[in-house]
Formats: C-alpha cells, structure tokens, sequence
C-alpha cells in the first residue's frame, strides 16, 4: 500500500460520507486537491513529507494509474500521463484542467468500501461464448441495470466500517484493544504528529523537532 493506495482511499473515504450514490457520479478534479483531500489536512494521512510529494501523487491518480480513476475529456489523462513519463515531470500539471470530470472505479471503490486489504480492480474475466448469448438485451437496458445496480452497491456499502488501517505503513490496527500507536511502524495512529517535547507540529520521518531540537521518537 503507497500513497497512491491512501489517496484513493481516503477520496472514496470522504465521497462516501457526503451523500448516497456520490461515488457513481462524475465530478470536476479540482474538488479533490481543493476540497475533498486537500494537502494540508491529509499529508499525515497520505504519508507524503511534501507539498511536491502530493502533487506527484494527484497527478498519478488523475492519469489513471491502476485504473482507479479516468478523466474526461480522455485527451487530458493522455497529456497527464505523458508528463509522468518526463525525466522531471511537472507535478502541478493537473491543475491547468480543473474542469475535467473525475470517475471513480466502481469496482474498486465497492471493494475498499467493503473493507478488502487490495481493492485494486482485477483484469477482467475471459468473455465466454454461452454467456453473451444468455445476456442479450434490448438496445439501453444494459445502461440502465448497471447505473441501478452501482448506486445500490455504493449506498448499501457506505455504511459498512472499514478495516482500520495505519496512515502511516498501511498495517491493519488491532480491534479490541486501544491503540496508541502502529504495533508495526510505531507511529500515532491518528491526528497530526506533534513533539512529545514541546507539543509542535512535526512531520512524518522527522527524527528531531525542529522547534525545540528534541528527538521526536517518530523515525
């Protein structure tokens, strides 16, 4: 699990929580690096120690990487991921197309919802001939069974408690017992990372505050 896994999660995180359905529904890429995940409030969440970092990291979803997410016009998910083929690639590339509409991977936001540890969408199975037999339908009724059948998934699965994960490392947290912090990395499991010394905000893989020079314990 990398920060492209956190991003992802925690965008369907938040989408799930606004309003039934949300998911299923198209919606202009800014709402995610302005309003919905923003870096500010999520950096400790994501793991990413930069601003650089997390811009890398839209950039990666709103180019489609793993399928978890397509842009529409689908010539600017092109133009995006020809830049992170680039030597140096501009990270902020994304934000000259804040208008073009966002759609999430249905499959694999049903399956984080659900609380699946990989909810990367899986190849498609073979097609087989007995089967496009079975199914044909009359011309529009495919649409409208999948549109119904989305919307039911997602308002169904919203409402499901995923497993609780680490922010930090991604490691599943214990659920009977309170914790203070990653039994795998050491990490608090919650809230933005502060000096044990002097109670400053410091960042993820800071070894010393950089207000008062003590050791933070978080290396």
């Amino acid at each position: 699990m990398d920060e492209l896994d956190r991003l992802f999660e925690r965008l369907v995180q938040v989408l799930a929580q606004e309003t039934p359905g949300r998911l299923a529904i198209p919606f202009p890429a800014a709402e995610v690096y302005e309003r919905l995940v923003p870096y500010r409030s999520n950096r400790s969440r994501l793991n990413v120690a930069t601003h650089q970092d997390y811009e890398m990291t839209v950039l990666r979803l709103l180019a489609g990487e793993r399928g978890y997410a397509q842009l529409d016009p689908a010539d600017v998910g092109d133009a995006l991921r020809r830049e992170m083929g680039e030597p140096n690639p501009d990270t902020a590339l994304f934000r000259q197309f804040p208008d073009a509409q966002l759609s999430l991977n249905r499959l694999a936001a049903e399956r984080f919802l659900r609380g699946d540890k990989a909810y990367a969408p899986p190849p498609p199975p073979p097609l087989r001939v007995e089967d496009s037999e079975d199914d044909e339908e009359p011309a529009g009724e495919p649409a409208r069974r999948e549109i119904s059948s989305s919307h039911f998934a997602l308002e169904v699965q919203a409402d499901a408690a995923p497993t609780r994960q680490c922010p930090y490392c991604g490691g599943v947290l214990p659920t009977h017992h309170k914790v203070n912090f990653c039994p795998h990395c050491g990490q608090p499991p919650s809230g933005e990372l502060k000096c044990p010394a002097c109670g400053s905000e410091v960042d993820v893989g800071w070894a010393y505050c950089v207000s008062c020079g003590r050791a933070t314990g978080f290396e």
